[in-house]
């Protein structure tokens, strides 16, 4: 079907765990996996520059800007600016250079803020993300506009995902920068080796959350490029409710921690429930099946190996 297929952000979180699945799907294609070093999607033509070298006539576009609150906060106008313009122009030249499909992934966090859970993809226009993270999501929200509309005028084939909190191998360890489950490992991690009888853990502990481990997204990638001509959004996640609490509670055990779990009540709880309605992935034949703990495990001692390897971003 493809003969060639660009994995663009190759090296970063997703792309570990996408490229491996595609050269399974199809192994006598050639796969062009790139990163910031080959291309610097930020750049006026690179994207243009990218497309007419590789020449593929499939693409996944993984590149972006991505980061957890702390960092979102901080430093808005860089996630709008740098997501906006790669998303912009990489699917633009996708188009112009005769690109056959593609395939991007947007976040969770682009749904309203007051989206009621199990949040499905018909919520999205219902109102404006978390201001938090407002740079960052608007922008990828704007992925859905463009594939729709190069469908609409030009035919063009793309196809906009949304995984849900993903978590697994190869994510960003960076405690400003990280999301909740890579920080509490690290913090769980680091705990029990320097001996400490406490940690400390913020709010109540009573939010629920869905979390999809990222080998369960990826598996999904491949059906997706070869069945799915659609712009019309899917989620894709495990679609399970767990508590903050449980899950802090279930990383310590995990990590092997000793220690007692202290709640700081006087910190933000945030959303207090955030599901993803995963019955159009479910009608499509899908599933992100890895249970929490499994996909923690796996996670905690990739983690431990990445750090001795020095491999992984602290």
């Amino acid at each position: 079907m493809f003969k060639r297929i660009l994995v663009t952000g190759a090296t970063g979180f997703m792309g570990h765990h996408i490229a491996p699945r595609l050269k399974e799907a199809w192994p006598e294609a050639e796969l062009v996996a790139v990163g910031r070093k080959d291309y610097d999607l930020l750049q006026p033509g690179e994207p243009d520059r990218m497309i007419r070298d590789v020449q593929p006539d499939a693409v996944v576009h993984l590149a972006a800007k991505s980061g957890g609150i702390i960092t979102n906060k901080k430093r808005p106008a860089d996630f709008f600016y740098e997501n906006l313009v790669m998303n912009t122009h990489t699917l633009h030249a996708a188009f112009q250079n005769g690109v056959k499909k593609l395939l991007t992934l947007m976040g969770g966090c682009s749904y309203p803020s007051k989206a009621i859970s199990p949040i499905g993809e018909d919520q999205m226009w219902n109102g404006y993300p978390q201001i938090e993270s407002a740079g960052y999501s608007v922008a990828k929200k704007m992925l859905l506009v463009q594939s729709w509309a190069y469908r609409v005028q030009h035919g063009f084939n793309s196809v906009v995902l949304i995984p849900g909190n993903v978590y697994g191998e190869w994510d960003n360890f960076n405690l400003e920068e990280s999301h909740v489950i890579p920080a509490l490992l690290r913090k769980y991690i680091e705990a029990g080796e320097q001996g400490k009888n406490e940690v400390m853990a913020y709010g109540s502990g009573r939010p629920t959350r869905d979390f999809v481990y990222a080998g369960d997204v990826a598996a999904t990638i491949p059906w997706f490029l070869k069945n799915y001509d659609s712009s019309d959004p899917v989620n894709i996640s495990s679609g399970t409710r767990i508590t903050i609490r449980e899950l802090t509670e279930s990383i310590a055990e995990v990590t092997g921690f000793q220690g007692r779990i202290a709640w700081d009540a006087t910190k933000p709880d945030g959303q207090m429930d955030k599901i993803f309605d995963v019955r159009r992935l479910h009608e499509l034949g899908l599933s992100c099946p890895t249970p929490l703990k499994e996909g923690l495990a796996r996670t905690a001692d990739w983690f431990r190996s990445a750090r001795q390897e020095g491999t992984v971003r602290l």
